[in-house]
């Protein structure tokens, strides 16, 4: 009887995991894990162009001769200007590909100016600043061809932009000196990118607030308004009562007192 307990005990014991088997599979299973992720991120890395590099380190050179005054040398921002980590190559390049940046003065808001690099050197600086830190990419050309929803376009426009841009995107003031442009003219790639970005005081809608197929629609709203005249007539830079009232002031009225002086001028 003794014999039989001690070879059930023994067996028992043989079939006991050893106290380092888990930490044995938990590295073991860390290696591999590491080891597929390595092997993916080069073979990424090797279908890059070998002139993505060169296009980083040719944008760099950019940003720290015309840039880095304002944001720092390594983009870390300073007190004249933010932080670029996390920004992404959109908003680089509605910055720099609407002319405000690099900003002609410290103001209120940057102003739209012509472009002060060519597209090949604003590329370069977004793929540098894009290298830094993830952020918003360059919009795919499929969601800029204008072949949206033009209704539900107008629709999410007047719901989320009129209230700064106008109705008919015209634009607008804001406060203390700050204004909403208008977007009459503007590249569909770069209304795109403002509303993934929020330059200035315009707020980001993510994916999440307005999906992808939402932005295009709205492109395809301002693209119809821009080609297409005003069916009420002329437009009256599309201001609204304001401009609206102004002008019935000025030649209403003024025709109403022409027309009574030339009745009271008759008699003599």
């Amino acid at each position: 009887m003794r014999t039989h307990s001690s070879t059930d005990a023994r067996r028992r014991q043989a079939g006991r995991r050893h106290p380092l088997a888990s930490i044995a599979l938990i590295t073991i299973g860390l290696l591999s894990t590491g080891g597929a992720y390595a092997l993916l991120t080069t073979t990424a890395s090797a279908d890059a162009p070998a002139a993505s590099q060169a296009s980083i380190s040719e944008g760099q050179k950019i940003f720290a001769s015309n840039c880095a005054t304002c944001h720092g040398m390594s983009a870390s921002g300073t007190a004249d200007g933010p932080s670029l980590y996390g920004v992404g190559a959109a908003s680089v390049d509605f910055q720099m590909g609407t002319g405000r940046m690099p900003l002609a003065y410290q103001g209120p808001q940057g102003e739209q100016k012509p472009p002060q690099f060519t597209q090949e050197q604003i590329d370069a600086v977004a793929m540098y600043i894009a290298s830094l830190a993830p952020g918003p990419g360059i919009p795919d050309q499929k969601w800029l061809n204008g072949d949206g929803n033009i209704a539900k376009g107008g629709e999410v426009f007047r719901i989320n932009c009129a209230m700064c841009h106008n109705v008919a995107g015209a634009g607008g003031a804001l406060t203390e000196g700050k204004f909403a442009p208008s977007l009459s003219g503007v590249e569909a790639r770069h209304v795109y990118e403002a509303m993934v970005t929020g330059p200035q005081n315009m707020p980001v809608f993510n994916d999440t607030n307005l999906t992808p197929q939402d932005k295009a629609d709205i492109i395809s709203f301002l693209k119809f308004q821009q080609d297409n005249a005003s069916p009420g007539g002329v437009d009256l830079g599309s201001l609204g009562p304001v401009s609206e009232g102004l002008f019935i002031w000025i030649f209403g009225l003024g025709a109403v007192i022409g027309v009574t002086i030339w009745i009271t001028a008759r008699p003599n």
